[in-house]
């Protein structure tokens, strides 16, 4: 991974500068991590609502945006309405998105996922919980999942049914045909999804991996599926083409997945291939952003610091991000490589922008689609006396003379 500076080179904020990932070159480090919406079309598909819902990130100048947690077969779905990508119609429908994508110079990648023994539960909005019987009634899909042991979640959960080993050796082969289908929709990049509880973060943790076959048992064993599906995957795609990894970097509990372990597991995704460690946490049991971690600015941006230092990879920082400055200095001081704002971008779509104008660049709206910033620019010549070029109202009165609201 490089420093890929353009022209303007170290004038620009670190957050604004290019990196480059094998052969793909981020225009900035700015993200959109994976974000679930329950809105596939028929078949589990991509729609027109996720052209437009991502789409609105790329005019809003981020770098690099994630699909959502996709599923590599029917039974990993987390739930009925989530996307897919185990077959070629869905592979297919993603085109349109990638095509648009593209055309505004943002990457777009993919998160392959299998929901495990998490399948077949709420929506967020319904509360990320098991199905109730209202929901049932109301026409919610049930299956059994799957997961390494058949304990639940919790109380209240569906009862997974335990993986056998001839079906964890076959696993592998079916995260590799989800990752040649992304390969073959065009996808600049995918990352696993190994965090919040799902089916390969079920398998890494003691709280939830107790078998003892070699897929359980010590850490060695409970990282061997995980690890087989990397191989997997990354023989797959190009070599050219970046993989990254998402984690929950603690479980958050003392008995469960710990730094320590998150340190050990990076330095053999390292060795696999993987490009990127996305650095989460937490959902062991429970909702997939039930974390029994303490919520602060940057709450996360610890363990991408440690990952990056003790593994010598590349990471990717999550979690209460809520400023430029505060996104500035966790690169400038080499905790993190990316810096991803998920709920802060769905709340301003074109934070990265007004991001950009923050660190005192993008005066002129250069960096915007050239369909917004002209008229943005020109906006500013009506605007003198009276308001900056980012709109704020500048008032005077006859004691404190010009004051910007």
């Amino acid at each position: 991974m490089t420093d890929g500076f353009g022209s303007c080179g170290a004038a620009r904020p670190r957050l604004f500068q290019p990196l480059t990932i094998r052969a793909l070159t981020l225009k900035n480090r700015l993200v959109v991590p994976p974000m679930v919406h329950y809105r596939c079309d028929p078949g589990n598909t991509c729609g027109t609502f996720h052209v437009v819902h991502l789409g609105r990130y790329a005019l809003g100048g981020f770098g690099l945006v994630f699909v959502e947690a996709t599923a590599v077969e029917d039974v990993g779905l987390i739930n009925e309405n989530d996307l897919g990508i185990w077959n070629e119609a869905q592979a297919e429908s993603f085109k349109p998105l990638i095509e648009f994508m593209r055309r505004q110079d943002t990457a777009i990648g993919i998160q392959l996922a299998h929901g495990g023994r998490k399948s077949s539960s709420q929506t967020a909005m319904q509360g990320m919980g098991p199905l109730t019987e209202e929901n049932i009634k109301a026409g919610a899909k049930v299956w059994q999942p799957v997961g390494p042991t058949a304990e639940p979640v919790a109380a209240g959960w569906l009862a997974p049914r335990q993986l056998t080993t001839a079906e964890c050796r076959a696993m592998p082969a079916t995260w590799a045909n989800a990752a040649r289908n992304a390969v073959k929709a065009g996808f600049d990049l995918i990352e696993i999804h190994m965090a919040h509880g799902y089916l390969l973060a079920s398998f890494l943790s003691p709280v939830s991996n107790t078998r003892n076959d070699e897929y359980g048992g010590d850490r060695a064993g409970r990282m061997r599926l995980p690890l087989e599906i990397v191989e997997a995957v990354r023989r797959e795609m190009p070599a050219s083409m970046p993989l990254f990894a998402r984690v929950s970097s603690v479980d958050g509990t003392k008995e469960g997945w710990n730094m320590d372990d998150t340190v050990a597991l990076a330095h053999e995704l390292k060795a696999r291939g993987v490009d990127v460690i996305d650095c989460s946490s937490g959902g062991i049991a429970g909702a997939a952003t039930a974390a029994q971690v303490t919520r602060s600015l940057g709450f996360q941006v610890p363990f991408a610091a440690r990952v990056r230092k003790e593994a010598n990879i590349a990471t990717m920082a999550v979690g209460l991000i809520l400023e430029a400055q505060q996104a500035e200095v966790i690169l400038e001081s080499g905790q993190a490589d990316l810096i991803a704002v998920g709920r802060q971008s769905q709340y301003n779509p074109n934070i990265a922008h007004h991001w950009s104008h923050d660190l005192g660049i993008n005066s002129r709206f250069e960096d915007w689609t050239p369909e917004y910033g002209w008229w943005l620019e020109k906006r500013i010549r009506t605007m003198q006396g009276f308001a900056t070029p980012t709109g704020s109202v500048t008032r005077s009165s006859p004691e404190h003379g010009a004051e910007q609201s």
